[in-house]
């Protein structure tokens, strides 16, 4: 028994080591961690367990049957991060550049289906080559069998993904299944086709780095919701992400324990300007409302006129979708319309109220909006809300015009409890705009047409430039003062937190893509 022990104890310390020290000495040159030094750092003290720590590949081509490795290039298993129960996966760049088997992806898919079976989260570690191409199909075949199943768990479980070295062709697209992806800088990147594919076929001279790092994904595509500085920096935002999200779809989010006080803010009073046009973060009222530095933005450099991300209120876990007044005047555009309407349909997957804070003059105008799609892509965040049966509380903060308005989590699309600042103007347009196209003969026909637009202006914005109509009709529930903003939503989120909400039989939406 003694000499069968230490066999075991052999292989297992083989499995340890991936590739071996030269290989793990060359990933450490890089500035990356090794897989298991990402899931020691990623799960709580002594909690992992592996799963298939003794597999090896299967192939015998190419001289394969002749390089073994125990694990076949991926750690697998399942332990607790901060205390609950999260299964895992990490490639290993040391055996075979973490590329990807038969027998690697099966440990994957083994993980993702015992996820699902017991209503936890996945969390993929990725830093691969890509496929094995020693395997042909069956490489091929495996990275279907993981799509298929990041699609049968999306809305299921949470699903979150860590790029921390190369993940191009057909790897790129569980990621973008997943929930959340986030990228360490200058060490990893994401592309379909890789740079001398790019130059052979465009003529287009450009590095990994510019075509898919870190940078070029949180700014230009969105692909990316975080980015990283370093592996650690990575998995300390993949723990921070996790603490606002549930199990699955039928676990609540997390709360901390949290006892209510003096909730008052005057910071509030003083945020909106005395002028219209002029801009101010929002970001300012978020931290006003929310739990003080509870704020996780997400995309926070794409689509910059619209904030997404999550905070606690009073404990609670709480969604934020905010026009951002400091960039483009918060209007909608293609970019920010998909990045709110894929955020909106996280929250509601998972259970995670939402609190809408508006400011929006409206769409963005232009042929490239149009020509891109804005059509549609607006209809996405309009159609996201509408579906949305979590609790949804929405704040008007200054503008509210036209369609945005709408959209913008209005009563009219289901909206549970809607509330404006005195501040607030809700109208089909600015009172410039519309006393230009309702006056327009009196102004043409005026002496002084200039005078006379400013007249026909002040008696419109005196009319609908504020909340009272609205209220009046029911469309706002209550106009409050800022600095009573917090108190009011803790005890609109606390009237919410046991709602129920069912939508019409069906197999599912079409949700215009």
């Amino acid at each position: 028994m003694k000499k069968k022990i230490e066999e075991l104890e052999d292989k297992m310390a083989q499995a340890r080591l991936g590739g071996g020290q030269d290989r793990i000495e060359k990933q450490h040159q890089k500035g990356k961690l090794t897989a298991r030094e990402r899931v020691h750092f990623l799960m709580d003290e002594g909690s992992f367990e592996e799963i298939g720590m003794l597999v090896t590949h299967r192939s015998t081509d190419f001289g394969m049957e002749n390089q073994q490795f125990y694990g076949d290039g991926v750690v697998t298993g399942y332990g607790t991060v901060n205390g609950r129960l999260t299964y895992v996966f990490a490639q290993d760049f040391t055996v075979f550049g973490g590329s990807l088997s038969e027998t690697h992806a099966e440990k994957i898919c083994k993980i993702m289906d015992l996820a699902m079976k017991n209503g936890a989260p996945v969390i993929g570690l990725n830093d691969s080559g890509g496929a094995r191409i020693q395997e042909g199909v069956k490489s091929l075949g495996g990275y279907a069998d993981i799509f298929y199943r990041n699609t049968i768990a999306s809305g299921l479980i949470p699903q979150i993904s860590a790029i921390m070295g190369p993940c191009a062709g057909g790897a790129v697209y569980s990621p973008a299944i997943t929930d959340f992806t986030i990228m360490v800088e200058n060490t990893s990147y994401m592309f379909v086709t890789g740079p001398n594919v790019v130059k052979t076929v465009t003529n287009e001279e450009v590095t990994a780095e510019e075509l898919g790092g870190a940078s070029a994904h949180s700014t230009k595509s969105g692909v990316t919701h975080l980015t990283a500085i370093n592996d650690v920096d990575c998995i300390n935002k993949i723990k921070r992400l996790m603490s606002f999200v549930p199990q699955n779809c039928e676990d609540k989010a997390p709360s901390l324990p949290y006892e209510v006080g003096e909730e008052y803010r005057e910071v509030l009073k003083g945020i909106i300007p005395e002028s219209a046009n002029q801009p101010y973060d929002m970001r300012e009222v978020i931290e006003g409302i929310m739990d003080e530095d509870s704020f996780l933005e997400i995309h926070e450099n794409y689509a910059e006129n619209i904030v997404v991300g999550f905070a606690r209120l009073a404990g609670r876990s709480v969604g934020i979708v905010a026009n951002q007044p400091f960039n483009l005047a918060g209007v909608l555009d293609v970019n920010s319309s998909k990045k709110g309407a894929r955020f909106v349909r996280f929250c509601d997957c998972f259970n995670i109220p939402l609190l809408v804070l508006v400011d929006v003059p409206g769409f963005l105008p232009g042929t490239d909006q149009e020509w891109n799609g804005i059509i549609v892509n607006g209809a996405k965040l309009l159609y996201a809300f509408s579906e949305a049966t979590v609790p949804r509380v929405t704040l008007i903060t200054r503008k509210a015009y036209g369609g945005a308005y709408d959209v913008m989590n209005s009563k009219h699309i289901g909206a549970d409890m809607n509330y404006a600042w005195p501040s607030a103007e809700i109208a089909v347009m600015g009172a410039k705009g519309a006393s230009e196209i309702i006056f327009r003969k009196e102004i043409k026909a005026a002496d002084d047409p200039v005078q006379k637009l400013q007249e026909k202006e002040a008696i419109y914005a005196e009319k609908f430039a504020n909340p009272y109509s609205a209220t009046q009709r029911g469309f706002v529930d209550e106009v409050i003062l800022p600095e009573d903003t917090r108190r009011k939503l803790i005890k609109t989120f606390a009237m919410l937190e046991n709602k129920v909400d069912q939508l019409p039989k069906k197999k599912h939406g079409n949700i215009p893509l």
